[in-house]
């Protein structure tokens, strides 16, 4: 990781595995979201931040709020918030309505609360969100390349544009979202994105594949097959 500029933040909610990606200095940073918090089985909201940020006491994590409307959204950003000065408070950019939540993006940074913007898909929506925040005010972008990939849409051009457009006010960061595998670290390095979400096998393999030379790939695979096979009990003959 030290030869990238992209910061690579993990994409996560087990706090024992945060706190060993922490320990071991493998990511700069941490995001969750609901999603990610159902899968690890939390139960507590407050208590799965408070230890959070106790144990990661600086380096930068993403929660995010659960309501759907903006007041609601409002008071759980206030909430988050409190937790450390490394928070970042998410915030999704529409509601399940497709209600724009920029008005409340807007009055979060004009108080001084640091954001990052999620389910960000458009450039639409990267300009709108770049001219909503405050410019000085830590806010990240979150664009979610890897699903649009996965529409079958090469999100690199979007992505090269979001560069300039966020980077045009100060305090505004592009983060590349959806990672799905360790070229998207490279692709978000060399456009000259300021962060990357990598979800847990995916930060493994910055750390130990980025560099390697692939020539040695052929016997490390054929070795794999071969532990795989005795394990299995199968044969041929």
């Amino acid at each position: 990781m030290s030869n990238l500029n992209v910061q690579v933040f993990a994409d996560g909610a087990d706090i024992e595995e945060m706190k060993a990606d922490y320990v071991n200095k493998q990511v700069d940073g941490f995001t969750t979201n609901p999603s990610l918090m159902a899968k690890a089985g939390v139960k507590d909201y407050k208590a799965f931040a408070e230890e959070a940020v106790r144990e990661i006491p600086d380096a930068s994590i993403s929660f995010e709020v659960f309501a759907d409307d903006l007041e609601t959204m409002e008071k759980e950003a206030e909430i988050l918030k409190q937790y450390g000065d490394n928070v970042f408070v998410k915030i999704p950019i529409v509601n399940t309505k497709g209600e724009s939540t920029l008005p409340l993006i807007k009055k979060l940074s004009a108080d001084n609360v640091r954001l990052n913007v999620t389910a960000v898909y458009t450039m639409d929506q990267v300009k709108a969100i770049t001219e909503a925040v405050t410019e000085g005010v830590p806010t990240y972008v979150s664009v979610f390349a890897g699903r649009i990939a996965d529409t079958g849409v090469d999100p690199l051009p979007l992505m090269k544009e979001a560069v300039e457009v966020t980077h045009s006010k100060k305090g505004v960061q592009l983060l590349w979202a959806s990672c799905r595998e360790v070229l998207n670290v490279i692709q978000a390095d060399e456009i000259g994105a300021d962060i990357i979400t990598c979800p847990p096998d995916v930060v493994k393999k910055v750390n130990n594949n980025i560099g390697r030379d692939v020539n040695e790939l052929s016997v490390d695979t054929v070795k794999g097959f071969a532990k795989d096979i005795q394990s299995s009990g199968l044969s041929i003959l």
